[in-house]
């Protein structure tokens, strides 16, 4: 499987990476294991993860995710085979995830702490890439376009900066990466690094996929002129563009079923771009979630593609994306369907 240069690292990461948020609720530990275990075996070398997992969060399930992984580690060792990348939770209204109860913010103690336990969980002496998983500052996430400003308090980004670069120093993480971040909070990441001399952020994990391309407009610069990847994540759609949920469809065991909480991508027209995708994929001769991941994972600007899967069924189709060509001609009509109606679940 071909490898990417992390940022700036010497760290090569596949161009696939394992994401691991269903693990605790919809997986079990043996389906997590079942999971990693064929991930390794096809040649995969990274996996992504967060103490917020598994999703959705809840405080009984909160951390299972880490602590599957690092019993993973724990029994089948290969450690230092594996590019590990968790996240810690930024400002929210969430107050179980520390010790003290306060809500989360990305202040140095919350770090600390929350750096702490990730290590413990994972069983692990140190972490590959740790991620801020989202900004520490009030903006539009997760379903909107534009920028609504909010006068509110923050911890400054040269502050968290500071307190990233003294684990580095420490060796408790080997490089820094954002989340659901901007062109602008990536910049300021990258200027505070340089005015300080402090570790630069080596990639960015935000939404991409074919009804989410909202990260082309910017953050793709970024890569091709600061060297920092996009780390796509949700490259289905939350499963939308598999054709499951058309017409107020909900299977038995899917997220929707669990959580009714991917209203991201039930926006007018989102189910006509959907179906038009459907109709590619079959004209073309490919499984319609290849042809979305594989759109994916072929991005110059893309460092990996984060698949996800709650069967193995699914992890396979997914892995093996990599494997798929998109002609010329795929390519122009996926960019045809797309200017019809671009980005309609941002």
């Amino acid at each position: 499987m071909k490898k990417n240069k992390l940022g700036h690292t010497d760290m090569e990461v596949t161009e696939i990476c394992l994401g691991t948020m269903t693990w605790g609720r919809q997986n079990t530990q043996e389906e997590a294991f079942e999971q990693m275990d064929y991930a390794v075996a096809q040649g995969i070398n990274f996996f992504d993860t967060a103490e917020l997992y598994p999703i959705p969060p809840e405080a009984e399930t909160q951390g299972r995710t880490e602590t599957m992984i690092g019993n993973w580690f724990a029994e089948r060792g290969g450690r230092d085979k594996i590019i590990l990348a968790t996240k810690v939770t930024g400002r929210s209204g969430l107050t179980w995830f520390r010790e003290n109860g306060d809500p989360t913010e990305l202040s140095a103690a919350q770090i600390d702490e929350a750096l702490h336990n990730s290590l413990r969980r994972l069983q692990t002496d140190y972490i590959d890439l740790y991620q801020l998983h989202w900004p520490d500052r009030p903006i539009n996430l997760f379903g909107g376009l534009g920028y609504k400003h909010m006068s509110e308090e923050i911890n400054r980004i040269e502050d968290t900066l500071g307190v990233l670069d003294g684990h580095v120093k420490a060796g408790k993480i080997r490089s820094i990466g954002l989340s659901n971040e901007t062109p602008w909070g990536t910049m300021k990441f990258l200027h505070y690094a340089e005015l300080n001399n402090q570790e630069k952020v080596v990639s960015v994990q935000n939404v991409y996929n074919l009804l989410s391309r909202v990260y082309e407009t910017g953050g793709s610069e970024i890569f091709h002129r600061e060297g920092v990847g996009l780390l796509a994540y949700s490259p289905l759609a939350q499963g939308f563009l598999s054709g499951k949920y058309l017409d107020g469809n909900i299977p038995a065991g899917s997220r929707k079923s669990i959580a009714d909480r991917l209203e991201r991508y039930e926006t007018p027209g989102a189910d006509d771009a959907i179906r038009a995708y459907l109709a590619l994929a079959e004209k073309y001769g490919i499984e319609p979630t290849q042809m979305a991941n594989k759109f994916v994972t072929s991005r110059p600007f893309v460092t990996s593609n984060i698949i996800g899967a709650t069967t193995m069924e699914q992890l396979r189709l997914a892995v093996t994306s990599n494997e798929v060509v998109l002609s010329e001609e795929l390519l122009e009509e996926i960019e045809a369907v797309h200017l019809r109606a671009p980005n309609l679940c941002p």
